[in-house]
């Protein structure tokens, strides 16, 4: 029944968010539309909520003097969808999870992150979607300035992304190909903050300050969806030497989606970093600096991260119902508006050729009544020209 489909949902969401999982900690750009980290210019119908539980994680291995020494990096998130109206959208992400065994405190759960999409804009029966998205971060976590991790501070941040998405059917988006463009900016708000040892040296004496951008594809194929994203940052204004990841990145990260059923997907897929960028941090004993975490050199992020997520579709209820018939009016109802423009345009055009019609078969009366006329005309002048030629021979 319904209720028990909700239930089992109910004990699905809670258990994966008591389980410690491993995902992005960098969610400025959250993906809701089968990808991990590029928004989609399309929005959630109103009333439509979504619910996607990521984990992500990394391990290497240090060799010190001491011997051997494993390595890991951990973090995952939570990204809850709502569809307030046609053209708005709000996603709520908090990290529920953020360790490592590299010492410190363990963030669980993390910060929170919100944003605002303005989206599904552009022309009926288009190709092209525009969207912008507005996100801030609030600060909840305890441990700030993490190896192997996007660079964040214990302030509120704020940004905007812009973008744009093309796909290959615009009446059914879900069912073809997708592409999505983001280009976003990111204020760390982070003047004076501690980010290593609490002295002066080591804060931040201006705002940090990056461009975000994003590019990644969809290619649906029966029940299967694959994806490949590409993802990076360029510091506009970077933080100080005492951060650990203060260079900037770039990312390719393929991925595999299957749908278990209409209401729940799951997805696999990596993180591959393909920009090596040199170590800018500084390192104790310097006064600012902060400690090693590898006992050789140390990368600036992480060369490689797996990814596993959840996807659940919670609302409208009718989506747990296996009703091929209620699919079909939904899709007919989202689609709605575009179709009625359809047939005004077809009816228009219609309309146009019956006139067409008309005005041929009016044209070829016409063509026929000349016709007669003429040979009733030359009838006539026939008859008088023998007259004229009886009356001569008298």
């Amino acid at each position: 029944s319904t209720m028990n489909r909700l239930k089992l949902i109910f004990i699905i969401f809670v258990v994966a968010v008591m389980i410690p999982t491993s995902v992005d900690a960098q969610l400025i750009f959250n993906g809701n539309r089968g990808l991990n980290y590029v928004h989609s210019a399309s929005t959630l119908p109103a009333g439509f909520l979504t619910a996607k539980l990521y984990s992500r994680g990394y391990a290497t291995v240090s060799n010190g003097p001491s011997g051997s020494v494993n390595i890991y990096d951990a973090t995952g998130r939570l990204s809850i969808n709502y569809g307030l109206s046609k053209h708005f959208e709000l996603t709520v992400t908090p990290l529920l999870y953020a360790d490592g065994n590299f010492g410190g405190e363990t963030n669980n759960p993390g910060d929170l992150f919100m944003s605002v999409k303005f989206g599904s804009l552009g022309s009926l029966g288009s190709s092209l979607t525009y969207g912008l998205a507005v996100n801030t971060k609030v600060p909840l976590g305890k441990v700030y300035n993490i190896p192997f991790e996007p660079y964040g501070a214990k302030r509120i941040g704020f940004g905007a992304t812009g973008i744009v998405s093309y796909s290959k059917d615009p009446l059914y988006r879900a069912e073809e190909l997708n592409l999505h463009f983001n280009l976003g900016y990111w204020n760390h708000n982070d003047v004076g903050v501690t980010l290593a040892n609490n002295v002066d040296a080591a804060k931040p004496t201006s705002m940090s300050q990056e461009i975000l951008y994003a590019m990644g594809v969809i290619i649906p194929k029966n029940k299967f969806e694959f994806s490949a994203e590409l993802y990076g940052n360029f510091f506009l204004k970077a933080p100080p030497e005492s951060a650990y990841s203060r260079e900037n990145y770039l990312y390719i990260s393929p991925a595999a989606s299957y749908k278990l059923t209409r209401w729940m997907s799951l997805s696999l897929g990596a993180d591959l970093r393909i920009l090596n960028s040199s170590d800018k941090t500084l390192y104790a004993p310097a006064v600012a600096g902060v400690p090693r975490t590898l006992a050789s050199a140390q990368p600036n992020y992480a060369g490689w991260r797996l990814n596993f997520g959840t996807h659940f579709s919670l609302l409208p209820t009718k989506m747990y119902r296996p009703n091929h018939r209620d699919v079909l009016l939904q899709k007919a109802e989202n689609r709605r508006e575009l179709f009625e423009k359809i047939i005004r345009e077809q009816r228009a055009t219609e309309s146009a050729e019956a006139e067409l019609e008309r005005i041929k078969a009016e044209r070829v009366r016409a063509e026929k009544e000349l016709e007669r006329l003429r040979r009733i005309l030359e009838g006539d002048l026939k008859k008088d020209l023998q007259e004229m030629k009886k009356e001569n021979k008298n």
